[in-house]
């Protein structure tokens, strides 16, 4: 292997192959011109970028939200995958607005400039889908609570770069140096987030047709590819990244404990004790789950019917784990105060700032869900303890 390097740019020879590797910050103008002087000076056979499909048709698409059947969305149980993918946009979305480049606008550039000359494009990375599932799957519950946090924050986090910051973000010591501590606080996800699509597109890339290959990836995966790329890989290990791993046990198990739990201390107490404890319990359990739900709706501004349909209905799907309080609330939110083509079209520029979260009807669906279940899931731990002392 040979290897050649600039600051944004790494060329390597594996085998028979040329390739050029582009490191990028998805948020930078510089990057972009980078981008297309390398395609112009050379002329490859081939570009790879660090998109797959979904990704791909959504940077092509600017009218993706206008399609987005938020119902069905959430019928089909994909509001937490919706609302995980919006706050990773919302954030670079706030990034990008302080430099004047939209996220991953080299990617769609070298996507663009490859086919304006006949090159084939190679979508590269992971589905991003299988991506957010298998980091879930693979978290325990606590860096779970640590992961969604961070998830959450970055919704409402105020973060200005500009390109001389960018350009320090492009270098490989600082950005080993932030993976590191991620890989110290979070090893799991960074694994999956990181080092898996590291191998996924080190394989493709190594793998695309041609004798001279242009690869655009985000300058985190440099080092990564670099050290993956000159092996083959088997595989069959590509195949087990590309799959997302079965729910446990214990995610199929523990849902139902706390329903059994709570049925089986209102069997005992309707043997044991007297009806006025019973039904201090069942208002117990009422109030707790009702009010609690119904508040965060409130937080999240849900219609009235919104508010009242969170407490009617989060008593009751507290105790049946295979419909939360957030699929109601979102279902009633989404039917009452439906979103309007303006709130589509303006969606993405609402998300760069908080205040557009609660104002765009669209993205309120999904805080009310998201506050709604928080609530419900709150007020079930609270009511579980005052059932103990009830009964």
């Amino acid at each position: 292997m040979s290897e050649q390097a600039t600051s944004d740019i790494q060329r390597i020879t594996v085998g028979q192959k040329e390739i050029i590797l582009v490191g990028t910050a998805h948020i930078s103008q510089a990057s972009v011109d980078t981008v297309l002087s390398t395609i112009e000076e050379e002329a490859p056979d081939t570009v790879c970028v660090e998109l797959d499909q979904q990704r791909y048709d959504a940077l092509k698409n600017k009218n993706r939200w206008e399609s987005l059947n938020l119902i069905q969305v959430i019928r089909q149980g994909q509001a937490p995958f919706l609302l995980a993918n919006l706050a990773l946009a919302a954030f670079q979305k706030r990034m990008g607005l302080s430099t004047g480049v939209k996220p991953g606008a080299e990617l769609a550039a070298a996507a663009d400039a490859a086919q304006e000359r006949g090159i084939q494009v190679e979508l590269v990375d992971r589905n991003i889908r299988t991506t957010l599932l298998r980091a879930w799957r693979k978290t325990g519950f606590w860096k779970k609570m640590q992961l969604v946090s961070t998830l959450v924050a970055s919704m409402f986090e105020s973060h200005e770069l500009d390109e001389a910051e960018l350009a320090r973000l492009r270098q490989s010591d600082t950005l080993s140096a932030m993976l590191e501590e991620m890989g110290q606080m979070l090893p799991s996800v960074k694994t999956i987030l990181v080092d898996e699509r590291d191998l996924y597109m080190a394989h493709h890339i190594r793998n695309a047709p041609g004798e001279k290959i242009v690869a655009v990836v985000g300058a985190a995966h440099l080092p990564g590819i670099l050290r993956l790329i000159t092996e083959p890989t088997d595989p069959r290990t590509i195949a087990e990244i590309s799959t997302v791993p079965p729910k446990s046990v214990a995610s199929k198990i523990v849902p139902w404990i706390v329903p059994a739990v709570v049925i089986a201390l209102f069997i005992i107490g309707f043997f044991m004790g007297d009806r006025d404890r019973i039904a201090g319990a069942a208002m117990a359990w009422i109030l707790a789950n009702g009010l609690l739900a119904a508040l965060g709706t409130i937080v999240a501004f849900g219609h009235p019917l919104t508010v009242v349909a969170a407490f009617v209905g989060a008593p009751i799907t507290s105790l049946n784990p295979t419909i939360g309080a957030g699929f109601v609330t979102g279902l009633v939110q989404a039917f009452i105060a439906a979103p309007t083509v303006r709130d589509m079209e303006n969606m993405g520029e609402d998300m760069a700032n908080l205040r557009g979260w609660w104002k765009n009807r669209m993205t309120r669906v999904l805080l009310v869900f998201m506050f709604s279940s928080l609530g419900s899931a709150i007020g079930t731990i609270v009511a579980f303890r005052w059932l103990k002392d009830l009964l």
